[in-house]
């Protein structure tokens, strides 16, 4: 199936050599949005993509025949108003209201979440049931005291059974990794909160309809019930950034150019160089903007940072979706399912009609996406993509999801370095190259989720590149957009734009900070204990 795109952006540069005020590399959400707010304040700015069609970059929308899909699906909600002031800026008129629905399926069932008691009880059926509730008393009476690990720290708090059942799974897809070899501080802080005996008493409040403000089990933690999105895909979005910024005679957004060096020009400003299929096009700029993979950023830095071999051990977490077209009406109602059974590959399942009728061109025709999280360049990765389409069919059948023969046609979109890895030493690497980077080249500015390395939400990447445009505009750092909270959650609480602007200091405004407090937390491997010599 050929992928098919969309036009207005430059594929090739007509100019050789250019020179703007700010040069960005990578037009996802954080570079598109430093572009579209620097040309709104009369900047000029030149973006480079190496993708050759698609801006969005992990939230970019693919269009494959007339079916869009998503790269992992993409809510738009933000506690913070200046980016949904935004995004209504950019994109007025195309927003729709969509419900939000996901499940876990195991072994045929499919389990609400937020927990509902008596269907839960149900599906388990009596006998394990008995087991769980039986397991949790176990740990309960006699916790492991030596709590290091990810599977430690949740087999105390539920037992063994629900934790295989519930948490097992479905987590060792997505991270590559063991559950007896991530940290416990990461269950600690993802899962904080989380009462079995609370989820059962609000799952029976919501199973006899005594809840009147939706719970997912979590306590005072609320999800959200319904939630906006573009109706064409998040790419929609970016799409509109992108269109604004050329239009504005300001900016140039450059489609299959990659960085292959930049080089400070000894007087504070950048010379850029990216390749292309044409050779090559030099930017020349007074600051630039890096929403690249760090690791990728330090090896194409000139001269060469001392940090950069801190870069080289930054590692990243891979996935590709194999989206189907199925005949079906429509399959179900989720926008995406939890796969937590270990006799399948696949990790999530997502709906694109659900997500928006308008992603589907065909009436009587669903489109699935089914995510494998992987490492480039393993197996998975590798299989050719005859190969994992027929994997997909297999596995949807396998699931009872699907008839083999109602799949008509599929396609895969590999995404690389889609989630930063916290390992045990990430931390240290991360700020080894900030601070080299900040002290030698302050007008070198690091934005977005692969770019400051940090599992970031799409608005928090939007307000790291917000504070920078600001930054750029003030000719100082006024705004340290690493200002976010380690130990912050995002389970959606609370109405969108709640926080106010409160004006500019040297910390975030309350507002800046709900977009910045976005940050998810990934898990860490155990630090092996080490022994001193008798």
């Amino acid at each position: 199936m050929a992928v098919t795109g969309f036009t207005g952006a430059n594929t090739i540069a007509p100019q050789r050599e250019r020179s703007v005020d700010v040069a960005i590399i990578g037009a996802g959400p954080a570079g598109l949005t430093a572009a579209y707010l620097l040309t709104k304040a009369g900047l000029s700015v030149a973006v480079i993509e190496k993708d050759e069609t698609y801006v969005g970059g992990i939230s970019r929308t693919v269009e494959v025949e007339g079916y869009r899909f998503d790269i992992g699906g993409h809510r738009f909600f933000s506690k913070s108003r200046q980016v949904v002031d935004l995004w209504n800026e950019i994109l007025p008129d195309d927003f729709i209201e969509r419900p939000r629905m996901s499940r876990i399926y195991y072994e045929g069932k499919f389990y609400s979440y937020p927990l509902r008691a008596f269907e839960a009880l149900w599906n388990l059926g009596i006998l394990r049931s008995t087991l769980c509730m039986a397991s949790f008393a176990k740990a309960r009476l006699f916790p492991n005291r030596q709590v290091k690990s990810f599977e430690d720290w949740t087999v105390n708090a539920f037992g063994w059974k629900l934790y295989s059942i519930f948490f097992k799974t479905y987590t060792e897809k997505v991270w590559g990794m063991p559950c007896d070899e991530m940290s416990a501080d990461w269950a600690a802080q993802r899962i904080k909160g989380l009462s079995l005996w609370g989820a059962v008493v609000d799952g029976l409040k919501r199973s006899l309809g005594l809840n009147k403000v939706p719970n997912d089990g979590m306590q005072a933690k609320t999800l959200l019930e319904t939630f906006r999105y573009p109706r064409l895909g998040p790419g929609m979005m970016w799409e509109a950034a992108r269109d604004k910024i050329l239009a504005s005679g300001k900016g140039e957004v450059l489609m299959d150019h990659a960085l292959k060096q930049l080089s400070s020009d000894g007087s504070g400003g950048w010379r850029l160089t990216a390749s292309h299929g044409a050779g090559e096009t030099v930017i020349r700029a007074r600051h630039a903007i890096s929403s690249a993979p760090m690791r990728e950023l330090a090896a194409r830095l000139h001269p060469l940072p001392e940090s950069s071999l801190n870069a080289t051990q930054l590692r990243y977490r891979d996935f590709l979706t194999v989206a189907l077209k199925i005949r079906s009406d429509d399959l179900f109602p989720d926008n995406w399912i939890y796969i937590h059974d270990s006799k399948v590959k696949v990790g999530r399942v997502q709906n694109f009609r659900s997500w928006s009728p308008e992603m589907v061109p065909e009436q009587g025709v669903a489109c699935v996406g089914l995510e494998y999280f992987c490492f480039e360049g393993d197996g998975l990765w590798s299989m050719a993509d005859d190969d994992l389409i027929a994997l997909a069919t297999r596995e949807l059948t396998q699931l009872g999801l699907v008839e083999a023969g109602q799949v008509f046609g599929g396609a895969v979109v590999r995404q690389e370095k889609a989630y930063p890895v916290y390992d045990e030493d990430y931390a240290s690497h991360v700020a080894a190259m900030r601070r080299e980077l900040e002290d030698r080249h302050p007008t070198l500015h690091l934005v977005g989720r692969n770019g400051m390395h940090r599992y970031n939400n799409q608005d928090h990447a939007m307000m790291t590149a917000m504070l920078t445009v600001e930054n750029i505009l003030a000719g100082e750092r006024v705004y340290d957009v690493w200002c976010v909270n380690e130990d912050a959650e995002y389970h959606e609480a609370g109405a969108e734009g709640a926080e106010a602007e409160l004006g500019s200091r040297r910390a975030p405004s309350a507002d800046q900070a709900a977009a910045l407090a976005s940050l998810r937390d990934v898990p860490e491997r155990v630090v092996p204990v080490t022994r001193d010599a008798a």
